[in-house]
């Protein structure tokens, strides 16, 4: 099974989310986005692909959301996605990408609706709240 995980290390939702897939069983493609942003044609793919509209794809918290006025309704998706391409950190994250799908799991939990072995066990985010029980039973 191949899995691609758009990541951002820095972030904890990101980090829960490779955590996730890594005790799914599968080792993903990470693709650090801030590092290595995705090119145009992918980042379209990706919002569409996931069922999303751009402007549902923007981060809006630590980004230049702001100061660069996307919050204006009249802003088209070409100038959103022109402000994504220099600002990267503006693409909200992670976007997984696997055989059953692609989603942006924001909370970290969604990535479970597509992966192929979503029966992880036990598993607690890093901030201490328990996604999945003792007994395999997910609690969100």
């Amino acid at each position: 099974m191949t899995i691609t995980i758009f990541h951002n290390p820095d972030c904890g939702t990101s980090r829960n989310t490779l955590a996730m897939i890594r005790q799914s069983g599968v080792e993903p493609t990470v693709i650090e986005y801030l590092k290595t942003p995705p090119d145009r044609a992918t980042v379209i793919r990706l919002i569409a692909d996931a069922g999303l509209t751009v402007r549902e794809a923007l981060r809006k918290k630590d980004t230049p959301f702001e100061q660069l006025g996307l919050g204006d309704a009249a802003k088209t998706d070409e100038e959103l996605l022109d402000a994504i391409g220099q600002h990267p950190i503006l693409l909200n994250r992670p976007f997984v990408v696997t055989p059953l799908g692609t989603k942006l799991c924001r909370p970290s939990e969604a990535v479970l609706d597509i992966l192929e072995n979503p029966g992880i066990g036990p598993f607690t985010k890093e901030d201490g709240e328990v996604i999945i029980d003792a007994e395999g039973k997910r609690i969100v």
